[in-house]
């Protein structure tokens, strides 16, 4: 494999331990360079994005798989500078997305589905159900990550953002959005800011996530205590304090103040045409 693809396999993983080079290596590289490579960046320069970009990068977000061909996301592109801060606000307040020149929201959408059957003169619709909803947020989570390897690959930078859920009810208003759908997540897209540059992230070995044949866990406990010291060292690195990997998953399992900050969020999903039966 090209000397750049091994580096990013060690950052990635802090460890030299590659597989074996595919046969068609040369044909993956540069795809693989890509999405080894990424980093969540939080610092970007107000520079527009180029012309055409943001249109090539949903072409390839359209090219995602979908269930069933229904397509059931949709997604919405604010550039406008108060648009952009209101939804920094519902998002926790994150600066990053009132400076990032491009803020997209990307929606769940049987809203489309819907009026497809209402053209189609069909009224006992089934959407409802409990797996339509899923459908929706997985088809937009599949055509999100496509957008973002495309803008990485263009060499412009992207941080997801979860916390636009804080305010589902309020993110709807101010988009409009009909009936059925609703903002599953956003995403920051812009220029990297050199002068702030973000950093690849340890993930956890694959032997903790790769699991042959049936689901194993016995041997899990000593792979992440060593995977628990690089993503200390990797916090050091940054000059932030250590942490564990370990205790930071454990924090986030029983942060009661995450939750509650969502907690009505079922309610608000029915309100918005999401029963969830």
């Amino acid at each position: 494999m090209p000397q750049k693809l091994e580096s990013l396999w060690a950052e990635r993983y802090r460890e030299d331990d590659m597989p074996p080079r595919p046969e068609a290596a040369s044909k993956l590289s540069h795809a693989l360079e890509t999405m080894l490579a990424h980093r969540s960046v939080r610092a970007f320069l107000p520079d527009a994005l180029p012309e055409g970009l943001l249109e090539w990068a949903i072409a390839a977000a359209s090219s995602a798989s979908t269930s069933s061909n229904m397509q059931a996301w949709s997604v919405i592109a604010v550039r406008d500078p108060a648009m952009r801060d209101l939804m920094a606000q519902l998002s926790g307040n994150q600066d990053h997305v009132r400076k990032a020149p491009v803020f997209l929201a990307w929606v769940a959408d049987l809203s489309r589905l819907e009026r497809a059957a209402q053209r189609e003169d069909k009224r006992d619709i089934v959407l409802d159900y409990l797996d339509f909803f899923l459908v929706s947020v997985v088809d937009a989570a599949l055509a999100a990550q496509n957008a973002a390897i495309a803008f990485e690959a263009a060499g412009l930078g992207i941080t997801y953002i979860g916390g636009i859920r804080s305010h589902v009810k309020e993110v709807a208003a101010a988009l409009e959005l009909p009936p059925r759908s609703f903002v599953a997540f956003g995403m920051c897209v812009g220029w990297p800011d050199p002068a702030r540059p973000a950093s690849i992230k340890p993930r956890l070995p694959q032997s903790v996530v790769l699991h042959d044949e049936k689901y194993g866990h016995h041997a899990e406990a000593g792979l992440i205590d060593a995977y628990d010291s690089r993503a200390s060292a990797f916090q050091q690195e940054q000059n932030l304090p250590p942490r564990r990997w370990t205790a930071h998953a454990a924090r986030q399992a029983t942060d009661h103040a995450y939750v509650n900050k969502r907690k009505d969020l079922h309610d608000v999903l029915r309100a918005l045409g999401f029963p969830l039966t």
